[in-house]
């Protein structure tokens, strides 16, 4: 094993309770694209504001337009290395709490049970109005029935479930409303650019950190503040933060450790050297 793979054990061994902070790079392996570069730089235009979506309504077209298509892949999703390393290390207790920026719910898929969804779930739309929540397979099926023809079209996939669907007339793009209530705006269950974090999940994270030993960032720049603030408590408290990751992170600065590696595959070979136990020798 690798020095730096080696160095990581350890710090699994010596903190033995974990608290797990993953982001965009978790799913890539499972062909969900991630937002940043090695410089923590937008790859692309940076995502929905919570403000446009619900105070524009040619930007809700557009957004539910490029939904419909990128859907296609998000649906087929499948748990990944690192999905799957992480659901192994909890199984073998070294995991305190496995906190997600990522919405697509695939480390549930894979047998984590210990989970807070930080940011929410995109298999899920919820009505700003009513507060309904639907599942988002039905609404997909609603968006289908009222805008035919359009899932014909063909786009590069996008993060979380986007298309790169451009230079189209979005005017046209029916957006129903409610089936509920009747009248209320339908949103992914997420928590979009310019929204909060629902208090109750940042509550429960950081009581987590407190019967933490340690933070591990997993696949995370950490340049969205939601997720960067528990990498700040943890060094507030005194508790060591390592980190995989391809690229810069907000909180190199605040590191113990850090692996420029693919995060699949050094959390499997992370649980592989966590789950071998001494030989023993018989005289």
């Amino acid at each position: 094993m690798p020095a730096d793979l080696h160095a990581l054990a350890a710090f699994a061994r010596r903190h033995p309770r974990l608290l797990v902070l993953t982001g965009a790079g978790c799913s890539t392996d499972s062909g969900i694209p991630d937002y940043r570069d090695a410089q923590g730089q937008w790859k692309r235009a940076p995502p929905m504001t919570y403000q446009a979506f619900t105070g524009d309504a040619h930007a809700r077209q557009r957004y539910w337009a490029r939904s419909l298509i990128g859907w296609r892949v998000m649906s087929a999703a499948r748990p990944g290395p690192a999905h799957r390393a992480l659901a192994r290390l909890e199984a073998a207790g070294h995991v305190e709490l496995l906190l997600t920026q990522n919405v697509d719910g695939l480390h549930g898929a894979a047998g984590s049970r210990r989970v807070i969804d930080l940011h929410g779930r995109i298999d899920t739309v919820v009505c700003l109005a009513c507060q309904a929540r639907l599942p988002r397979a039905d609404w997909q099926a609603l968006l289908h029935t009222r805008n035919p023809g359009w899932q014909r079209h063909q786009a590069a996939t996008a993060p979380d479930g986007d298309a790169d669907l451009d230079g189209l007339d979005f005017s046209t793009f029916e957006v129903p409303d409610c089936p509920r209530c009747g009248t209320g705006l339908l949103k992914p269950d997420v928590v979009f650019f310019g929204e909060s974090v629902p208090r109750p999940r940042v509550d429960a994270a950081f009581a987590a950190l407190q019967r933490a030993d340690a933070l591990l960032v997993a696949g995370s720049s950490l340049m969205v503040y939601s997720g960067y603030r528990f990498a700040q408590a943890a060094a507030t408290a005194g508790k060591p933060i390592a980190a995989i990751n391809l690229g810069r992170t907000r909180a190199d600065e605040l590191l113990a450790l850090k692996l420029e590696q693919p995060v699949g595959a050094a959390l499997q070979a992370l649980a592989e050297a966590l789950e071998q136990r001494p030989s023993v020798s018989i005289a």
